[in-house]
């Protein structure tokens, strides 16, 4: 990265506290298939901006950990012209949502990206994490 992107450009990746401070809606995603599809460790990544070799990139463009949630829910919503529907618990929207396995506000920041997924709630059914 260093090599080719140069350090002071790879810092400003990804500039998400930059985007909130100017008021730009931010959105969190995967690029399915080419990354997993796992919202909470991407949300992880824009809260602790760590490298592969655990080194901190860019520490002035992390968000809070609620921050990074909404991003990946109401932001991701917005981005695709969907958050009159989905997005967010509110009268009148779809009530899908994931059911997590521990709060992810209650650790420490560090720890968002280990909070699992116990099912999730569709169309007014619940499914189980692990069912067929």
């Amino acid at each position: 990265m260093e090599k080719t992107l140069g350090l002071a450009r790879a810092k400003r990746m990804n500039a998400a506290r930059t985007a909130l401070d100017h008021g730009i809606a931010l959105a969190l995603h995967s690029d399915a298939p080419v990354t997993p599809l796992a919202p909470l460790f991407t949300a992880w990544c824009a809260v602790e901006r760590l490298t592969a070799s655990g080194r901190v990139l860019g520490a002035e463009e992390a968000i809070g950990v609620e921050e990074a949630l909404r991003a990946v829910t109401l932001g991701a919503a917005y981005t695709l012209h969907l958050d009159h529907a989905v997005g967010s618990l509110e009268v009148g929207k779809f009530a899908d949502m994931a059911v997590l396995d521990s709060d992810p506000f209650a650790g420490p920041a560090a720890d968002l990206w280990k909070v699992g997924v116990r099912g999730m709630v569709f169309s007014g059914q619940y499914f189980a994490a692990d069912a067929p």
